[in-house]
């Protein structure tokens, strides 16, 4: 499946997928999705799925989306923290 989204750093994928892995408890960062649409109960399909509904769609990505988001500003304050 080809990526869409654009990474501003370049190297920065990587520690991205392994975040997008630990705030999933996935094993992999593929596999996040797939766990987190079960979770929610949506049938997400390897493969295509122009049939699914925007709202399933967007429960999927924004539960691992804000899940990192929160996770990378915990880690912000405790780095701030420790530097002071």
């Amino acid at each position: 499946m080809a990526r869409r989204n654009k990474i501003l750093v370049p190297g920065a994928r990587e520690g991205l997928d392994k975040l997008k892995a630990k705030v999933s408890k996935s094993q992999t960062p593929e596999n996040a999705k797939y766990e987190t649409a079960e979770e929610q109960g949506i049938d997400l399909k390897h493969g295509y799925n122009g049939d699914m509904k925007a709202k399933d769609a967007g429960k999927i990505g924004g539960k691992i989306g804000g899940s990192m988001v929160k996770e990378m500003i915990e880690m912000a304050e405790k780095q701030m923290k420790n530097k002071q």
